[in-house]
């Protein structure tokens, strides 16, 4: 049984696993039996998913095989990655529609909004019933978690390290890949568990402190008050997001080095230290504006900006006051991080800490050249979780490449956005900052009402974002030239 499901389909086994998430929600309906109604929006899809997955599991290897033997590792993992991922949006999108909560196009959204931790939303959460909130909640904590590691946990397969690269996962921290989804997933789960604990003490029900460590946990941002953590007014859960928040943000292999208490290796890391940095500048520059605008209290202003700078580019998209009511040069500040983003193979959206980071110690270099003799020799190096990395030319195109692509997406996005909200182009460039960046903090723009077309403009930001822009391109190419090849076969 073992075998075969190791030598299945990774599309089977990865819908399976879909229709397996989807059926989770249903853990709730025990506590609130009221909500026993909603069973078949979740069993439905669930079932037709699994049914699905078995089928392509059963009938689809060999053609499977076949058909990526022409593909580099990169494009075999592409491809799955985007189709899985786009079969999970539809997936859950069905429950809010059988359930009389959405039209499928807000349904669509909001499970686009959930699997890819943005936490944009259209729902409104005073009215949902539980069911619905926990199944928010859940998909930004497995879409956070990502469906590769959650595969390569339980399944062994050939492919498992092609897609697990292409889902936006840099690092392996033990030497076999079932072992790092196993570290992965045991990490987040004893940060699930903490942090669900610790909200409660704090004076959070139990429903919303799961809901809220989840949504924390993978820089999400869903929430089941329309307050988000301002409703509480308590400076200890503040800090308690704000902690699950950075965790979240956090690239798992320096995550590993906390746990061990290796501190000294964890403040050796580049994007550990230009994290502290950011926060160090840019938190009293937000605070200063604050009390200049709004004249609040130096403690007031600095907790409501060290919360927003965190969330911001740890890109979570919690709030504890609107921050329509910021005053320009914080909002732009806030726009700067949203870019940023946090750690690379963490949950967190944007350019992520360690890309800027290497941009900006690429244009340091290069004003430094040009200013040194001739024949100087330098061999710059950054330092990881894993230890000390030469910078080098491939690394310089890389990081380039992916910043200048990010950018141009970034421009594109706010220009259609503009066009089919007829809004502000400062408008439309915070909400577009914030679907692409996965951030999930809104202006406005973003709403029940808001039309078709911005709403899809903005999933596929959000899309864009999670998988990092390459892979979504990539995979679409590979989808086109595997069809094409087919197309060829027929008519020969």
């Amino acid at each position: 049984m073992r075998k075969w499901i190791s030598e299945s389909s990774n599309y089977g086994k990865l819908m399976l696993l879909v229709g397996l998430l989807v059926a989770v929600p249903l853990a709730v309906i025990p506590y609130y039996p009221d909500e026993s109604v909603y069973i078949p929006s979740f069993l439905i899809p669930s079932l037709a998913a699994i049914a699905l997955g078995l089928t392509v599991c059963i009938f689809a290897p060999q053609a499977e095989r076949l058909a990526t033997e022409w593909q580099s590792p990169l494009q075999r993992g592409s491809l799955p990655v985007v189709l899985v991922w786009g079969f999970a949006f539809f997936a859950g999108a069905i429950p809010f529609t059988i359930g009389g909560q959405l039209s499928f196009m807000l349904a669509l959204f909001e499970s686009v909004s959930g699997w890819t931790t943005t936490g944009l939303t259209v729902v409104d959460v005073t009215a949902t019933p539980h069911v619905f909130l926990f199944h928010r909640a859940f998909m930004q904590y497995c879409g956070g978690l990502g469906f590769i590691i959650m595969i390569a946990m339980l399944v062994q397969g050939k492919q498992n390290m092609n897609l697990y690269n292409a889902e936006g996962h840099p690092d392996r921290i033990m030497p076999s890949l079932k072992k790092t989804s196993r570290i992965i997933v045991s990490l987040y789960s004893c940060f699930l568990v903490i942090g669900t604990l610790v909200y409660r003490l704090f004076g959070m029900e139990l429903f919303d402190a799961l809901c809220h460590t989840m949504s924390a946990l993978s820089t999400a941002g869903f929430t089941t008050k329309a307050g988000s953590i301002g409703y509480y007014e308590s400076m200890l859960i503040e800090m308690a997001t704000v902690i699950l928040m950075l965790v979240g943000s956090t690239n798992f292999s320096i995550l590993l080095l906390l746990v061990k208490r290796k501190f000294r290796k964890v403040l050796k890391v580049s994007e550990v230290r230009f994290m502290l940095g950011l926060l160090a500048l840019f938190v009293p520059l937000v605070a200063f504006s604050l009390m200049g605008r709004m004249g609040l209290g130096f403690g007031e202003s600095l907790m409501h900006s060290l919360f927003g700078i965190v969330t911001a580019f740890t890109t979570s998209g919690y709030s504890t006051m609107d921050y329509a009511l910021w005053p320009s040069f914080a909002l732009g500040l806030f726009m700067i991080l949203m870019i940023v983003g946090g750690s690379a193979g963490s949950t967190a959206g944007g350019v992520k800490l360690l890309r800027a980071y290497l941009l900006i110690r690429m244009v340091k270099e290069n004003f430094r050249n040009k200013l040194s003799p001739a024949r100087r020799v330098t061999t710059p190096v950054y330092h990881r979780a894993q230890g000390k990395t030469l910078i080098d030319n491939a690394l310089m195109k890389d990081t380039v490449g992916f910043i200048a692509c990010y950018m141009g997406v970034l421009i594109v996005g706010t220009l259609l956005l503009s066009l089919t909200s007829d809004c502000s182009l400062f408008d439309a460039m915070f909400e577009f900052t914030s679907a692409f960046g996965t951030v999930g903090v809104s202006n406005g723009l973003t709403n029940a009402a808001a039309p078709a077309g911005s709403l899809l403009v903005l999933m596929i930001g959000m899309i864009l974002g999670r998988l990092e822009v390459f892979i979504v391109f990539i995979g679409i190419f590979s989808g086109l030239h595997l069809l094409s090849n087919r197309l060829q076969k027929t008519e020969g």
